[in-house]
């Protein structure tokens, strides 16, 4: 059986309301919650950018059940990966072992803010591989010193460390990223039901490890109200990663997405509520290989009778995926 997820979209929220709404995740029986970690959202119309570490700890302490993970934070940019180490650390401790860490290789949408430029895809790929050697490194409760191609790192200590580290995900699109993932990380981490990279978790390491995707919905009882939200907020999930990692900042993605209609975002993803179309929309994901589903409401404001609704109708369907 898939685990369905819940998302906390810090573009399109403000903190308070995230905490307010991964506790109703929790009541509503979601099996986990997700939080993206960005400093910009993609559209000026989604509003938001809280910091989503601040927005963990409060969640951690308002919750007591739903697991929590970053999907994703990147270590090589606006974080240092001993910096990273410790707020991981410390939230597994506050969320008394419900905490996992999603790593990838960022976007330029976030990390341009401290001015370092961004590099090719490969060289972000070797960033984020000796990020998780110095974050693997850091949870021993070692001191770590570390000079390295990208990052240095002197005499650094955890003073407080969980009583188990939290798992580490790597998020996934290519070849590569997947040989990293499989290899390192304790789970993988994808936004696209494709087997092959899946697949080529498997062939690296990642065989029998958990494999989390995630998939934007619109619930709407007035399906063209949904239809209308997920075009004016989401219309830039059509562009891909590949693309979508490159681009600089919410008028890129406007103008990116500027030509792509209501119908287009509608034929993507699933909005109204027909129960069996949201299901068919998680069934490509089960049938890759996916044992977890994050599913993401579009709309801030939209997160109550969607709770509500899954509770009552959609996680009960999804259970017999």
């Amino acid at each position: 059986m898939v685990r369905i997820g819940y998302t906390m979209m810090t573009e399109q929220a403000g903190p308070r309301e995230l905490v307010s709404h991964v506790v109703g995740a929790e009541r509503a029986g979601f099996d986990f919650s997700v939080i993206s970690d960005h400093s910009f959202p993609w559209l000026d119309s989604q509003g938001h950018a809280p910091y989503a570490w601040s927005v963990l700890g409060a969640a951690a302490q308002a919750t007591s059940r739903i697991p929590l993970m970053t999907y994703v934070t990147c270590p090589t940019f606006r974080y240092h990966p001993a910096v990273v180490a410790q707020k991981a650390a410390t939230l597994q401790i506050l969320s008394e072992g419900r905490f996992r860490l999603g790593l990838g290789s960022g976007e330029n949408l976030n990390e341009h803010i401290v001015g370092a430029g961004w590099p090719a895809a490969h060289v972000r790929l070797e960033m984020l591989e000796e990020a998780v050697d110095i974050i693997r490194r850091m949870f021993s409760g070692e001191y770590v010193s570390h000079h390295g191609a990208h990052f240095d790192v002197e005499n650094a200590k955890l003073w407080d460390l969980p009583d188990e580290p939290p798992p580490i995900g790597i998020a996934v699109s290519g070849a590569r990223s997947c040989e990293l993932a499989g290899r390192l990380g304790d789970l993988v981490i994808a936004t696209e039901p494709k087997p092959e990279l899946l697949e080529q978790f498997d062939a690296h390491g990642g065989a029998g490890k958990p494999r989390v995707g995630q998939l934007p919905v619109c619930y709407d009882p007035d399906r063209g109200a949904a239809v209308a939200r997920a075009h004016e907020q989401f219309r830039w999930a059509l562009g891909g990663w590949k693309v979508n990692a490159e681009l600089p900042g919410p008028a890129s993605f406007d103008q990116a997405s500027q030509f792509t209609r209501p119908e287009d975002v509608a034929e993507a993803l699933p909005c109204g509520d027909d129960v069996d179309e949201f299901v068919e929309a998680v069934r490509p994901y089960a049938e890759a290989g996916f044992t977890e589903v994050a599913l993401v409401q579009i709309g801030g404001g939209h997160q109550e009778p969607y709770l509500e609704w899954a509770e009552q109708k959609l996680l009960p369907a999804l259970r017999n995926l």
